[in-house]
Order: structure tokens, then C-alpha cells, then sequence
């Protein structure tokens, strides 16, 4: 029996929901994947903030007809599809993914949209090998407080080399004085 066009509008909104919350949708082809290994994933990639949906491409179609950032998953969207809604670290979800792929070995990652982007498997998997956010933000704050410390020593440093400058005039128009006065006397 099929769905009702309330069910559909119900699962439409669910979808329409996920998207506003996700980062990144992934799409996976699951084809021959059983209820019970549908929900191993959906187990794996909980920890990672992201949701596993099993719909319809046309229902995921007319979810995404008004969100253009989304337009790009159109690409994506032939045959038995799972779809990853990312809500937190991208990378993480996708190792989560990754393992869980090794392991099955009954999916394949057709790609995904990221910032209105679609992007193939393979770009995917080289967002995987980041570090995840946490650690690149970490790495960023580390690099700004070093900048900031050489531009204060660079900063401190600049009075010093001033007050030695001036500290070096007098010795120096007085080493100019006395050169000029010995040749003057041995033109003399």
C-alpha cells in the first residue's frame, strides 16, 4: 500500500527540517542493505551528530525545491539512496561512515553538498582526512597567539632600538668631530 499525500507532506517536513539543521548531506547508494544493517549506520553515525534518512529522491526533490543551497544534491539523486544530514563535524561523520563502509561493505558515497557545493565522493573523503574542528581550531588559536607575540616583541623592540639610536648620535657626531678636526690639522 502506498503512502497517503499526508504522510508524504509529513515526511516532506521532516526532511525540510533535517536540511535546515544539516551542514553537510551526504548520499549513499545502499542497495541490498537489510533493516538491521540500515540501523547499525544510523547507530555508528549517532555519535557524530548526524541523521541516516532512507526516502524517497522524489520526496528529498521536493524538500529541496525551495532551499537553493540544497540544489546541488539534485545531482546525486538516482536509485536506493540514504541520506547523512551532518549536523556537527563533517569529518567525523564521515569517518564514522568510513568505518562502518569497511566493515559492510554494502555502500558507496556518491557525494554530497557542503555551502551550496555539491562534491564528489573523493572530494569527501579528503574532507575526512582533516583533523577534526576542535583540533584545527586549537591549531588556529596557537598560530594567532604566536602572531601576536612577535608583533608584541617586534612592538617593544621598536623604543629600545629608538633609545639606542639616539644614546649612539652623540658618540657618533663626536667620533665625526674629532675625525674632521685630525685631518684639518694634517692639511694644516
Amino acid at each position: 500500500m502506498g503512502r497517503t499525500l499526508e504522510s508524504k507532506k509529513e515526511i516532506r517536513e521532516e526532511l525540510e527540517q533535517l536540511l535546515d539543521d544539516a551542514q553537510v548531506v551526504m548520499v549513499i547508494e545502499y542497495a541490498n542493505m537489510s533493516v538491521a544493517e540500515i540501523t547499525k549506520l544510523r547507530r555508528t553515525l549517532r555519535d557524530s551528530a548526524t541523521v541516516c534518512k532512507v526516502t524517497k529522491n522524489t520526496l528529498m526533490k521536493k524538500a529541496i525545491a525551495e532551499r537553493p543551497q540544497w540544489h546541488s544534491l539534485e545531482s546525486f539523486l538516482k536509485g536506493s539512496s540514504v541520506f547523512l544530514m551532518v549536523k556537527g563535524d563533517v569529518s567525523s561523520a564521515l569517518k564514522a561512515y568510513q568505518g562502518y563502509q569497511k566493515e559492510a561493505k554494502k555502500t558507496a558515497l556518491r557525494g554530497g553538498v557542503f555551502d551550496g557545493r555539491a562534491f564528489d565522493a573523493e572530494q569527501l573523503k579528503a574532507v575526512s582526512e582533516l583533523p577534526p574542528r576542535e583540533v584545527l581550531l586549537g591549531q588556529i588559536a596557537g598560530l594567532l597567539n604566536n602572531v601576536g607575540g612577535r608583533l608584541a616583541g617586534t612592538i617593544n623592540e621598536v623604543p629600545s632600538s629608538l633609545g639606542r639610536a639616539i644614546n649612539e648620535v652623540p658618540v657618533s657626531v663626536a667620533r665625526a668631530v674629532k675625525a674632521m678636526h685630525e685631518k684639518q690639522e694634517q692639511n694644516g
